[in-house]
């Protein structure tokens, strides 16, 4: 019902809105009163405002600034999930099977493109159509890699780690999340309008002209963002203070330190994008000039201020899968995670140095000369704090008691994977390589072997790892490892062969190429079909394992740090009894160790 009543408010807050500037035309004079870009750009925050108070904004939140009594929350069961619920575990899940459902979308568009790429030549898009596809595929895979961890684990896991008993703003982390589901509903309004071709950049100045879609992808772009800086302000104030007593800065756990991080680089750096997402709107619908070049505007603008976000995005994708990385290394090697104050100084190096990287998107588009050394030498150093944290990986493995348990599967294949991401992207780095590998599948390749082979990974680890705490049902450990094979060898025949047909010439985000090229395309769609199809095996197993699942125990991992210390799932606060830290949450191999006095639940 919450939802029906969304809809209904988002639909009068776009009429409204739609009215008033349709009016407004008409009233000046114009010749063509309604405009549906215009229209669109002016319901924008009507609807957006309508979709919130439908969905419980207005009964749970805001009817006491009236003098009116707010509603009682009385939905219960599996209804919650579909409610307005200011519990973090509740919005935790919501996250996670949102962006699962993003996901797998996104992972079907992929198909379609590799069934045209299979051979060279037109056989099932035309070259629009492809484009089409194509953009909403790296839109809503890019959506689910900056979001769907932080999201997810940020909010069930962060503050079970840290011993609160909720989120410190929890009205707030509620609207954070009922902000989502309007990105995908703008996502499909884009495609019933002709979609759009910009790719998930969106590059002025053809963004600006380009079919109608291309606003509702703006409008997409914003609500995320919006969505990302509220959640980041809420995980921030919760970090700092909501820790349980005794839980120092060093006592934090380390996947706990990369959604801090991270959310730093959330609320920094997403205004930016914002920014753009605006610029190129008022430039369609208000008829301003910020990327025309024959009107004075520069279309390098928008790169510039695209990329400024976009590359620390990179790192708020990747960074939440190196801290689970870390965090299950850990647990399942039986050691102490090593050098964990590098680990966090190279999460903190990271983000500190990600504003000092982005014109390395930019060495192509005729950007001054005297600025290629600077932004070749950052992007190098860059991988000096990133090495901090790969060093403490491979340092906590070796010689630990590895229990080769699914999420420790998934674990060492981020490791694995972003080995490869990161070493070709010091070829990207460098601006004579650049120069011949950019826009060609070589960046596919490399791209995809960081966020999917890196972040996306890492999001099944975590899902693997603390699917017990979230559902109190142990997942099928037989069909996670088939799962994980099956993905990881699927994964590594598609994206593998990449970087040769890049090296070789052909061009990313085109339908068509040299027919040379087409019997390695023809292999790489069939690996990418055989990856496609680990994932059935993936939702099978989460579906029926959340339904039919064998009851978990609270700890079955033997983990250390708190949220394995209540039951599964845990209780509405969390813990029966405020939480008191006194050590390490990494304190094996002494058994005078302990992370916390509060004693394990049954």
């Amino acid at each position: 019902m919450s939802i029906l009543k969304g809809v209904i408010g988002g639909l009068i807050g776009f009429a409204i809105g739609a009215a008033i500037a349709t009016g407004i035309r008409s009233a000046t004079g114009n010749s063509q009163p309604f405009d549906l870009e215009v229209a669109s750009m002016a319901g924008y925050l009507p609807a957006l405002a309508g979709w919130l108070l439908g969905v419980g904004v207005w009964d749970y939140w805001a009817r006491p600034w009236f003098g009116l009594e707010a509603k009682p929350y009385t939905k219960t069961g599996w209804k919650r999930y579909f409610n307005f619920d200011t519990d973090h575990k509740v919005i935790g899940t919501q996250y996670l099977v949102t962006f699962l459902f993003k996901f797998f979308l996104a992972g079907l568009f992929a198909m379609v493109m590799r069934w045209e790429l299979m051979n060279p030549g037109q056989d099932l898009l035309t070259p629009s159509s492809y484009n089409g596809f194509m953009s909403l595929h790296g839109t809503m895979m890019v959506f689910v890699a900056v979001a769907a961890t932080v999201g997810a684990f940020g909010n069930y896991v962060l503050p079970l780690m840290i011993g609160a008993d909720d989120m410190a703003f929890p009205k707030l982390n509620a609207l954070s999340y009922w902000l989502v589901p309007m990105v995908l509903i703008f996502l499909t309004a884009s495609f019933l309008v002709g979609g759009y071709d910009t790719g998930w950049t969106g590059y002025a100045p053809l963004s600006v002209t380009t079919r109608t879609g291309a606003l509702y992808f703006n409008l997409a772009f914003l609500t995320l963002g919006l969505s990302s800086i509220v959640g980041a302000v809420n995980i921030l104030t919760t970090v700092h203070k909501m820790r349980a007593p005794g839980m120092t800065w060093f006592r934090m756990p380390i996947f706990a330190w990369s959604i801090y991080v991270t959310s730093w680089l959330s609320l920094i750096f997403t205004q930016f994008v914002a920014l753009a997402m605006v610029m190129v709107a008022l430039d369609r619908t208000l008829g301003m000039t910020f990327f025309d070049a024959a009107a004075g505007g520069d279309p390098l603008l928008y790169q510039n201020v695209f990329w400024f976000y976009s590359h620390p995005a990179v790192y708020i994708m990747i960074l939440p899968a190196f801290g689970i990385m870390l965090e299950i290394l850990a647990h399942f090697s039986r050691k102490p995670l090593f050098a964990y104050k590098w680990a966090v100084g190279g999460m903190i190096g990271i983000a500190t140095m990600s504003a000092l990287v982005w014109a390395h998107h930019m060495f192509t588009s005729g950007m001054p000369d005297v600025l290629l050394k600077p932004f070749l030498a950052s992007t190098e150093l860059i991988s000096i704090p990133t090495g901090f944290i790969m060093l403490s990986a491979l340092g906590t493995i070796w010689q630990g008691r590895l229990r080769l348990r699914v999420p420790m599967l998934f674990a060492l294949g981020v490791v694995f994977n972003f080995l490869f991401g990161g070493i070709t992207g010091v070829f990207l780095a460098d601006v004579p390589a650049d120069i011949q590998l950019q826009d060609t599948y070589f960046v596919v390749a490399h791209f995809h072997y960081v966020i999917l082979g890196g972040g996306i990974f890492g999001l099944f680890a975590a899902i693997y790892y603390w699917f017990p705490k979230m559902t109190g049902k142990m997942m099928n450990e037989l069909l996670g490892k088939v799962h994980f094979w099956w993905m990881i060898i699927g994964f590594n025949f598609t994206f593998m062969p990449m970087f040769w047909v890049g090296m070789n010439g052909m061009n990313r985000r085109i339908s068509d190429y040299i027919p040379a090229l087409g019997g390695t395309n023809k292999m790489i769609s069939m690996a990418g079909f055989f990856l496609g199809t680990s994932f059935v095996i993936f939702l099978f197993n989460y579906i029926y394992s959340w339904w039919r699942g064998p009851q978990a125990p609270s700890n079955p991992w033997g983990a250390t740090t708190l949220e394995w210390q209540t039951t599964s799932p845990p209780p509405h606060e969390n813990f029966e009894t405020v939480p008191v830290v006194v050590g390490d949450p990494y304190g094996y191999g002494d058994a005078d160790s302990h992370h916390t006095l509060l004693e394990p639940s049954a």
